[in-house]
């Protein structure tokens, strides 16, 4: 299955103008039909505390948009948007399209980023989510989410060996995006795909590095600080393979992850 990570400039809150912006990006990209689209977090906005600004009821124009570039380009679709949670607050989401423009379901952010206020204004979600495309089980997550091992397990435990990891994740913090995009690859034998921006807001630098890795922590494809686009093909049937050949999933020691642990005297 071919994947483009779309790595935009987000014009701040505008979201007519960050579209034409994806479009652009996309009119210079490979396009295939059949393949799979990721767009970052909140990528028609920026990530914006300011809910009444950039949420949107079911079928509002992000959704809309989302689901005519899927028909458009016979591609599946993903990207974060802003759900109307009600009562001045919203819910940080990962949405996801068909070729036939319908929504296929939405992932919402379980890890509100606490440094920058999200729990004050979004609404957390309660699980992972998965959905089969490609031969794949995709569980889509959103930028802190990467920091907390234990919901890419969760997402393993329903199938998942395809992470999409779509990020505002500012500069200053590139490396640990690096770092961890690759470990959970590695640690759960799966393709990690994370689209992350680049450019500015109010508030950040951001410095891109979109990254696709495969399931042994080979990097396929990896982004500048500019926006582009990154194209790889991923392989359902390798990553069967690789788990078969090393079965590390297999011995996990599940016990663990109940609460306590022993005392040592």
């Amino acid at each position: 299955m071919r994947v483009l990570a779309v790595q935009p400039d987000i014009a701040w809150e505008a979201k007519t103008a960050t579209f034409e912006r994806v479009d652009g990006l996309l009119a210079a990209a490979d396009v295939q039909p059949g393949g799979l689209i990721v767009l970052p977090e909140m990528f028609a906005t920026g990530f914006s505390m300011n809910v009444p600004a950039v949420a949107e009821g079911p079928g509002g124009p992000t959704a809309a948009w989302l689901g005519a570039l899927a028909r458009r380009t016979g591609c599946t679709v993903l990207g974060g948007l802003v759900g109307d949670a009600g009562g001045g607050r919203g819910r940080n989401q990962a949405a996801w399209f068909t070729p036939q423009g319908r929504e296929g379901g939405r992932y919402t952010k379980v890890h509100p980023f606490t440094p920058a206020g999200e729990p004050d204004h979004y609404v957390a979600g309660d699980r992972p989510a998965t959905f089969a495309l490609g031969g794949f089980t995709v569980a889509p997550l959103i930028c802190y989410d990467l920091r907390f091992p234990e919901i890419f397990r969760a997402a393993v435990d329903a199938g998942a060996d395809l992470f999409v990891v779509i990020a505002s994740w500012p500069a200053g913090r590139a490396a640990h995006w690096r770092a961890l995009l690759i470990a959970r690859a590695i640690e759960n034998q799966a393709y990690v795909v994370g689209v992350n921006r680049c450019g500015r807001d109010p508030c950040c630098a951001y410095a891109g590095g979109s990254l696709i890795v495969d399931p042994q922590g080979a990097v396929l494809a990896e982004g500048t600080d500019r926006p582009e686009t990154l194209a790889a093909t991923l392989d359902p049937a390798a990553v069967a393979e690789y788990r078969r050949a090393f079965p590390a999933l297999a011995d996990r020691q599940k016990a663990l992850a109940a609460p306590g642990c022993a005392r040592i005297h």
